[in-house]
Formats: C-alpha cells, sequence, structure tokens
C-alpha cells in the first residue's frame, strides 16, 4: 500500500456570503486544480442568529453540483421548481444545479442559537452541464454510520466505504465523502482510489496526517508513556489538509481526539470559467448565461 503525503495544508479565512452570512472559506475561487473536480468549500457556524440568519436569498445556480450538509441547526430551502423542504442536524442535500435553477438557503439555529453546516461545490463535466436540475434530500437516519473495534466512526454520505454504501448516487464525479471521528491518541489508516483528488477537513479536535511512512517515531512513543506529542506536528479546527498521490490515508489523533470530512472525487480536467454562482467551460457560455438571466430564459422549460 503507498500512504499518501501531504501534498499542503491551509486555514480557512474568514468572509461573509448571502445577505449576510458569517463563514469560513476552505478553498475555492481561486486555482481549485489541486481539489479538481471540487471547486469551492465553506464552513458556515455561529453561536448567535445574527452571524447567520439573513441567510442566502434567491440565487442562480448553473454547472454546478452544490453539497450542503448540516451538523447544528436547521437549513429551509426552496426552489425554482416548486422543491421546498429544510434539513435538520445530521441530513444533507445535494443538488444538481445543471442547465439552471435558482434557490435559496436559510439557516436557522437550535434551541441554544447554535448553526453549524458545511457547502461544498462540486464541477459538472461539460457533457453535463446543461443537464436537469434534480435534488437528493438526505435524511440522517438514512446515512449509515460504521463503527470498527477502536472507536474509530465513520458517517458513510456517498461512496463506498468499509461494506457500506452511501445513499447519494447517480454523481458525475463518483464521490467518496465521509464524516469521520477517531478516538483520542488513536492511528488510523483509510483506503483511497489512487486516481482521485482527496482532500480532508478537520472540524472539530486534533491530529496529524503528516509523515505517513513512518507517521510518529520516537514522539508516539513518548506519547503513550505520558509525554505528549509534539503540538507543532497536530493541525486542529479549520484546517485543509490536500493529499498527494497514494492509496490511503494515515491520521494519528490528537489528545481530545479528531473528526474530520474526508472527500474524494474524479478529477474532470476541463478548463473552468466561473463567475459567482455560474461555472461553466467558457467566457461565452458564461456570457450566454448572463443574457438568459436578464432576458428571463436561464430556467429552461423543458427540465
Amino acid at each position: 500500500m503507498s500512504i499518501r503525503p501531504v501534498k499542503f495544508e491551509s486555514q480557512a479565512t474568514p468572509t461573509m456570503e448571502g445577505a449576510g452570512v458569517k463563514l469560513h472559506r476552505v478553498f475555492g475561487f481561486g486555482d481549485t486544480s489541486a481539489t479538481d473536480p471540487f471547486l469551492m468549500m465553506d464552513d458556515f457556524r455561529g453561536d448567535t442568529p445574527s452571524d447567520y440568519i439573513r441567510g442566502f436569498p434567491w440565487h442562480p445556480h448553473r454547472g454546478i453540483e452544490t453539497i450542503t450538509y448540516v451538523l447544528a441547526g436547521t437549513v429551509d430551502h426552496g426552489d425554482s421548481l416548486g422543491n421546498q423542504g429544510s434539513l435538520g442536524a445530521g441530513d444533507l442535500q445535494w443538488m444538481t444545479a445543471g442547465s439552471g435553477i435558482m434557490h435559496q438557503e436559510m439557516p436557522k439555529g437550535d434551541f441554544s442559537g447554535k448553526m453549524h453546516g458545511f457547502q461544498l461545490w462540486a464541477n459538472l463535466p461539460s457533457s453535463l452541464k446543461m443537464t436537469a436540475p434534480r435534488y437528493q434530500d438526505i435524511k440522517s437516519a438514512d446515512i449509515p454510520v460504521v463503527v470498527d473495534d477502536d472507536g474509530t466512526a465513520v458517517r458513510v454520505i456517498s461512496g463506498d466505504f468499509w461494506g457500506k454504501s452511501g445513499p447519494v448516487d447517480g454523481i458525475a464525479a463518483e464521490p467518496v465523502y465521509l464524516d469521520i471521528s477517531v478516538p483520542p491518541g488513536k492511528s488510523k489508516r483509510f483506503p483511497v482510489d489512487t486516481y482521485r483528488s482527496a482532500f480532508a477537513y478537520i472540524f472539530a479536535g486534533s491530529g496529524t496526517f503528516r509523515d505517513a511512512s513512518k507517521p510518529f517515531g520516537v514522539k508516539v512513543e513518548k506519547e503513550f508513556q505520558g509525554e505528549e506529542l509534539n503540538i507543532r506536528d497536530l493541525s486542529g479546527n479549520r484546517t485543509l489538509v490536500v493529499f498527494d498521490t497514494g492509496d490511503e490515508i494515515t491520521v494519528h489523533a490528537g489528545e481530545k481526539g479528531i473528526r474530520f470530512l474526508l472527500v474524494t472525487g474524479k478529477p474532470i480536467k476541463e478548463p473552468v470559467a466561473w463567475h459567482g454562482p455560474i461555472v461553466m467551460n467558457t467566457r461565452e457560455e458564461l456570457m450566454q448565461a448572463m443574457r438568459e438571466l436578464q432576458n428571463g430564459t436561464f430556467i429552461k422549460a423543458d427540465h
């Protein structure tokens, strides 16, 4: 087996989107070749309604898929096709915008005012840019959870993992999307298809994915004897870890454990022309989408 080394790490940066939602951008709106087919990821969380209550009012999408995963609070949504619904804690929505859709997402906190969720954008290949829009709303209870003997727990949102298949299907990038929790001090290896892009996003606890062939050497032995692992080796909350090639990743959890998203997908390797929520292959296609937004033909009647 070939352990994937870490290509780079970065911290999510504070920004504001929608009508005034405070969030952290994990990656996006730059060179996304290292995460292809994934274009952007946001971590939106807050303890007070003023951080998120203005939400994301009506806006267009074309040429991409958006993946919304809620951990706390709810997200009410509606679209130009007449769909309406609400995502609760643990729920997920995979929206294929395709040829074009107008929608809105309005977050609400839980009983204590807390809201937490993620939105990931996946690119569509040129052959599917103008496909018919569709939704997949997945309830938390329908997402399988696999628990290993050492207490490691994996929610399988999409793809096949440890004998379980996630409920999301028919996605162009054939993604594997996992929510992984590793107990304190444990080391764990996870299989990853060699030919896929792969990244992890830590959102609770800390750990390290580095120096995989000999992950920690003497430092780990000392930790097990009651001495601390060098904190410089640990990555924590809101850290993106992008991996190089290989067919496994390895992680060692810190003293409070680690929880992270592990996402892989098949690279599309096509030109990206990007204007806000519309992602096509050429500038001409972007201009066409803008004209259609202005003249009212953006939403395709046959879809």
